[in-house]
């Protein structure tokens, strides 16, 4: 594996999060999408880039749109910023990336070809592409952080429930067991982690619901699946994951706090997909620091600014408009 992801002398990790990029043809759209990166990677200068789905777009389109005809191509042009500048990255697929044109298994071996990327294939006898554990070491290589990728999936796979895929049970075992293994570099004690994957669990309605938050909700539902496979309940039960962050609802940007774990909202990145006027893409951004069990978080957006604190959102009140 090319790079070890450590923590800086300073003791601080920045990830930046991109979502939603729907990268389809290098088109201007597109061009704009890869600018915006860059820009927020000269900017920024985080240690690792993670991609939270729906990289590429393969899905249907309306007439007189552009199409990806070429997911491979069109991968290289969603990753090129990052590249370029050789920062480790990391990916989740979304519902859209492997729609048509190719597969989960074709897109994870394009992805592996990268001389940056830390993504993993995962286990072949569990459900998805691309579930995998990286760590965050200090400088004396003992293991401090814990990352959780994995794949949500796309669509229902129940023809009599409809909506989105979830994390499925075999997902959530492994999950557990990765995360019971690392204990003893902690003193049989839970190492803080993190969690990404594209499609949001249910709980985060029931947070916006329930609790206060932070952030827009302008989408008219939280997209998550119909049904609750429990992941929540293993990270709760675990003690470990400290926060997760997903995309799919291109705008919907809130983040709060359920049961001690901050559910987190990315903000999309991509110009080749719906967004909201006034709502500019960017990225959210994530610091950790050494031997502590939280994090920062803020919004780097297209406009240039940077938003460290969003609009509060009490419980009970109306969502966004």
């Amino acid at each position: 594996m090319p790079h070890s992801l450590v923590f800086r002398e300073d003791r601080t990790f920045t990830i930046a999060q991109f979502t939603d990029l729907h990268w389809k043809d290098g088109g201007a759209l597109d061009q704009m999408t890869g600018q915006l990166m860059a820009d927020i990677l000269d900017a920024e200068r985080p240690d690792l880039v993670v991609f939270t789905g729906d990289v590429i777009y393969t899905g249907d389109v309306a007439p007189g749109e552009p199409i990806c005809d070429d997911p491979l191509q069109a991968l290289q042009g969603a990753v090129a910023a990052t590249e370029a500048r050789g920062i480790p990255w990391a990916v989740v697929f979304g519902n859209h990336d492997t729609e048509t044109l190719i597969t989960r298994d074709e897109l994870m071996t394009a992805v592996l070809t990268y001389p940056h990327t830390l993504a993993q294939r995962g286990p072949e006898d569990i459900n998805g592409t691309g579930n995998y554990r990286l760590t965050i070491y200090d400088g004396d290589g003992q293991n401090k952080v814990n990352l959780y990728f994995l794949d949500s999936g796309a669509y229902s796979p129940l023809p009599h429930i409809g909506g989105y895929d979830w994390i499925r049970s075999d997902q959530i075992d492994w999950y557990r067991k990765e995360s019971l293994a690392t204990r003893a570099d902690s003193g049989d004690q839970p190492l803080p982690a993190l969690a990404f994957f594209h499609i949001p669990l249910p709980e985060y309605q029931l947070m916006w619901d329930t609790k206060t938050c932070y952030g827009s909700y302008f989408e008219n539902a939280v997209y998550s699946a119909n049904v609750n496979s429990g992941m929540f309940t293993a990270m709760l039960e675990m003690g470990d994951v400290i926060g997760t962050f997903v995309g799919h609802d291109h705008i919907n940007d809130f983040w709060g706090e359920l049961h001690g774990i901050r559910l987190c909202y990315g903000r999309a990145t991509g110009y080749n997909t719906y967004g909201k006027e006034g709502f500019p893409r960017g990225a959210r951004m994530i610091r950790l620091r050494q031997d502590e069990r939280s994090f920062e978080t803020w919004l780097r957006l297209a406009d240039g600014s940077v938003l460290h604190e969003q609009p509060e959102h009490l419980a009970g009140t109306a969502k966004s408009e």
